[in-house]
């Protein structure tokens, strides 16, 4: 009403276009709008592309799409800036149909505005070729060294995760200013490049001609926080204030969301006090905050206060407040918040619905995360990665990748994420196939300059019985974290090579990567299953007082397991007593396990009695003391250990073996005849056994039930899994093939006998990883040295 009266008071007929463009400038509703273009319908200026553009521009600001179409349409002749106007407006399909519509239906010629535009637009759409030959045709046109084309290419690129071809567009651009470098450093952090970007805003201050913004420090802060540099961060902080942008809103708030990444919730408390007014992103940043340092209860105590200001809260508000990183002991927090969500009608938000899958999967919550995942209506790359992830997070890989090969059917692109998680699932299942397929993806896609995908394709070929493979990827990496040289390193412990884990620890040293708590747990490992006793006291030693790190009982665990290996369960024993932190379960377990391959009974009872104490549920400690009683042939005994598991009503894990043949997995139980060529895997079976003894293998019985005959025991232990697996491999596959098999527990000392004999027998090698490690069968020869 007001704008009426405005309109009414003030017009004149001799009104001119400044007067409307004043007007149109002046309103701030759509209501406004409508209002002021009756106007200029009544006045005659409905033809005046200058006027007509300029309301244009005002309804794409209040997000009048559909309203600035019709109006477009009633133009007969169009110039080259309304069309570029429409162009940014749409910014989606309609965009590159209109850039279209003007190269083959009008004289006009697209100018760098026009590819600018067009371009960006392009980053919306699933299909990276309409951006590519856009860019083609801006080179064509002569636009291709142009500063803003140059720039929204660089972004384009960036948004379709062609870090490559970004990169080289980059450096090729004779001219960049400060929103060119922006756009790169912000990029990069988007696609998980979070050295790169860093290298890029260095080159941003060793340059000195590029006059940096606020949204330049902002770019920077995610990438900082990301890495845990505080120092740094507390570096860009003065040059901030030395360049007078810490006083603005969104530069203070990227400087909280770093403190609190950091840990330093405190320093972000203080800077949130610095903000006068907070608009709602400072308190979104300040609530995450919270919940990201443990610190749930004042994230709701803010949030409250939120609501209690009358401010309207988004999706970024909630995600914030749920607890991702810290969900145990929030469920019911958890559910009061996706109540509070159903309520407001929030839950609609992908954002929302994917963070609260991702929480209620790492509470265990499987099927409320899949309901939450079935019943969102619009499903985002993110939303499939948050419920991929939680299958494998939960080992429940087989589910992971059927939900990854249903995201593939919808045709929902999957992203770096998305390939992270499903190699992780891969490498837990030991599906190569499936993983080799995979890394086809992320060729075809270009992520291998991801440095988290290319890490996950070291680990998922390292784990798959690839390790040369894993280490011709590791080295052809250009940038390596910590991640990385760890996942190189855990691989050659998998495989018992434990010189190459030590030398490439020593590589690593050099390349000035600090190692963490992983990487030296990997080296223990590595050290553990090599035999490597004095390497292994070195590296805890060196754990400790070169690198001042606090050993986990994780670590303590692995230093037991070296000794007690290598015989030495006297010293482990008192490696123990003389811990400085009360010893646990993991401890007493490496030990016990030990005793069981020493057959050392006195200290066994030492260790299971402190188990069954400490860890009264776990079966696999009653199964390792019945198995030595039964080595022992002390059955008695045996049978009364089994006794006590069946009245705490323990279920031990039954063992199964996987083997892969082309592209389908086989699963195998122990007597399993479940499997269509049966009576050829049992008949193939038969063979080598006869095969065997003939070259003087004998059946390890010790370790079967103790109440059935000699007989009947050699028959159970010959059907083990892992024997079924290696049979199947055999009839399947052609002569001299690798076979390589995977087991969930840790192979029996029969299997492990067997094994070798077979690949003398049958000339082939084969690949056995269980649950410790990796064994290479070659000629009658473990690469284990009978050491696992």
């Amino acid at each position: 009403m007001l704008m009426k009266s405005a309109i009414t008071s003030t017009y004149s007929p001799t009104g001119s276009r400044n007067f409307f463009l004043n007007l149109l400038k002046k309103s701030t509703t759509l209501s406004h709008l409508t209002q002021t273009h009756a106007q200029i319908i009544l006045n005659d200026f409905q033809n005046d592309i200058s006027t007509i553009t300029k309301l244009t521009h005002r309804l794409f600001d209040l997000k009048a799409t559909s309203y600035a179409r019709h109006l477009f349409l009633s133009i007969h002749n169009p110039d080259l800036f309304l069309f570029n106007v429409l162009i940014k407006g749409f910014s989606n399909a309609h965009s590159i149909s209109l850039y279209t519509h003007l190269r083959k239906c009008t004289h006009l010629k697209p100018d760098n505005f026009t590819y600018a535009f067009a371009i960006a637009s392009a980053s919306t759409l699933s299909d990276e070729k309409v951006g590519i030959l856009l860019h083609q045709h801006a080179v064509v046109d002569g636009y291709g060294s142009d500063l803003f084309v140059g720039t929204a290419v660089v972004d384009f690129y960036l948004k379709n995760w062609r870090i490559d071809l970004a990169r080289k567009m980059f450096d090729k651009m004779p001219v960049r200013d400060t929103v060119s470098w922006n756009s790169m450093i912000s990029g990069l952090v988007r696609n998980c490049c979070i050295d790169d970007a860093v290298c890029v805003f260095e080159r941003t201050l060793k340059d000195g001609r590029i006059p940096l913004d606020s949204t330049t420090v902002a770019a920077i802060l995610p990438a900082l926080a990301e890495l845990q540099e505080l120092t740094l961060g507390m570096e860009v902080q003065c040059l901030a204030i030395k360049l007078g942008f810490h006083s603005y809103v969104h530069v203070l708030t990227g400087f909280i969301s770093l403190y609190s990444k950091c840990g330093d919730i405190e320093a972000a408390k203080l800077l949130f006090g610095e903000i006068r007014r907070p608009d709602l992103v400072s308190y979104n940043a300040m609530i995450s905050g919270y919940t990201s340092n443990g610190e749930s209860e004042c994230s709701v105590r803010l949030f409250k206060q939120l609501l209690g200001s009358g401010e309207k809260v988004n999706s970024s508000t909630i995600v914030g407040l749920i607890p991702v990183f810290h969900p145990f002991g929030y469920l019911s927090l958890t559910d009061c918040i996706h109540g509070f969500c159903v309520k407001s009608g929030i839950l609609s938000q992908p954002s929302v619905s994917t963070a609260l899958t991702t929480v209620y999967s790492r509470l265990n919550e499987i099927k409320s995360a899949r309901l939450l995942f079935d019943e969102s209506l619009e499903k985002t790359p993110a939303s499939w990665n948050a419920m991929i992830s939680g299958y494998t997070q939960n080992g429940l890989t087989e589910a992971a990748i059927s939900l990854f090969q249903e995201m593939q059917r919808s045709k929902v692109s999957p992203n770096p994420v998305t390939v992270t998680s499903i190699l992780s699932a891969c490498a837990q299942l030991g599906a190569l196939s499936l993983g080799k397929w995979v890394h086809s993806l992320v060729k075809n896609k270009n992520f291998e300059s991801n440095m988290y995908v290319s890490t996950a394709l070291i680990d998922m070929y390292a784990k798959c019985g690839g390790i040369s493979e894993a280490r011709e990827l590791f080295d052809l990496m250009v940038g390596k974290n910590v991640v990385t040289w760890n996942a190189m390193i855990s691989g050659y412990g998998l495989h018992g090579q434990g010189q190459d884990a030590l030398k490439l620890f020593s590589e690593m040293s050099h390349s000035g990567v600090t190692p963490n708590g992983v990487t030296f747990l990997s080296l223990l490992y590595a050290c553990s299953h090599a035999g490597l006793v004095e390497e292994g006291e070195k590296i805890f030693q060196s754990m400790i007082h070169d690198y001042h790190y606090k050993p986990l009982p994780e670590h303590y665990a692995c230093m037991v397991d070296i000794l007690g290996r290598a015989g030495q369960l006297e010293n482990a024993l008192k490696f123990i007593k003389e811990m400085p932190v009360e010893p646990g379960a993991a401890e007493w377990g490496a030990l016990l396990g030990a005793c069981v391959i020493h057959k050392d009974k006195k200290i066994a009872r030492v260790a299971s009695e402190k188990l069954f104490e400490l860890d009264p549920e776990s079966v696999g400690y009653y199964v390792l003391l019945s198995n030595l009683y039964s080595v022992e042939r002390n059955y008695r005994l045996a049978a009364s250990v089994r006794q006590d598991v069946k009245k705490r009503k323990l279920a031990k894990t039954p063992g199964c073996t996987l083997i892969e043949i082309g592209e389908t997995p086989h699963v195998f139980t122990s007597g399993d005849r479940s499997h269509p060529q049966a009576s050829a895997i049992y008949a193939m079976l038969e063979k080598l056994i006869r095969k065997m003894k003939e070259a003087g293998f004998q059946t390890e019985i010790d370790t079967a039930l103790h109440d059935v005959e000699e007989e009947e025991k050699e028959l159970m232990i010959n059907v083990h899994s892992e024997k079924l697996a290696i049979a199947f491999g055999l009839i399947a596959t052609d002569p001299g093939t690798e076979i390589r098999i995977f087991k969930n527990l840790r192979v029996c000392v029969d299997c492990h006998t067997a094994t070798k004999f077979i690949s003398k027998i049958t000339e082939r090698v084969i690949v056995v990883r269980d649950a410790n490690r990796f064994h290479h069968f070659k000629d009658g020869l473990c690469s284990c040295g009978d050491y696992w």
